[in-house]
C-alpha cells in the first residue's frame, strides 16, 4: 500500500502500514433492522474476521452493547456512548466503517467520521464479505 488513498486495501495492508496500532471499527446500531442485539452480534463477527487477519480493531458496539445490557445503561444514548467511546477513538490509528445496511444514515458513524476529519485520521470503508477496504 503506497498511501491511505490507495484502493482497494486489505487488513494486512493496514497492519503493515500502522504497526502496533489498532483501528476503531464503526458500525450501525440503534436503527439496525433486526434489533440492537443482532447489530452487536454481526459486528462482533466482523471484528473477529479482521482480528483473525492480524488487524487489531476495537468495536465500540461489540463492547458497549454488552456493558449496556449488563449494567442497565441506556444502549440508545448517543450522549453516554459517544462520550465513553471518544477516548478509545483518540488512541486509534484511524477508523474502519463496516459497510453494513444503514451505515450512511447512522448518526453515530456520522459523528465518528467528523472526529476523524478533525483529528486528521484515515477513514476506511470495509466490504464485510471480501474484507477489502477503500478510503472514505
Amino acid at each position: 500500500m503506497t498511501d491511505e488513498k490507495s484502493s482497494p486495501a486489505t487488513p494486512v495492508d493496514l497492519t503493515w502500514a500502522y504497526p502496533g496500532k489498532y483501528f476503531y471499527l464503526a458500525s450501525p446500531y440503534s436503527k439496525w433492522a433486526e434489533g440492537i442485539d443482532d447489530a452487536a452480534h454481526v459486528i462482533a463477527k466482523v471484528a473477529g474476521k479482521l482480528i483473525r487477519q492480524g488487524l487489531p480493531v476495537f468495536s465500540p458496539i461489540a463492547h458497549s452493547h454488552t456493558v449496556a445490557r449488563a449494567a442497565a445503561i441506556d444502549p440508545y444514548s448517543h450522549e453516554i456512548w459517544l462520550a465513553a467511546d471518544k477516548p478509545i477513538f483518540e488512541g486509534a490509528a484511524g477508523m474502519i466503517v463496516a459497510a453494513l445496511p444503514g451505515w450512511r444514515e447512522s448518526f453515530g458513524i456520522g459523528e465518528e467520521v467528523k472526529w476523524c476529519r478533525e483529528h486528521d485520521k484515515p477513514v476506511w470503508l470495509l466490504d464485510v464479505e471480501t474484507l477489502t477496504l477503500a478510503a472514505l
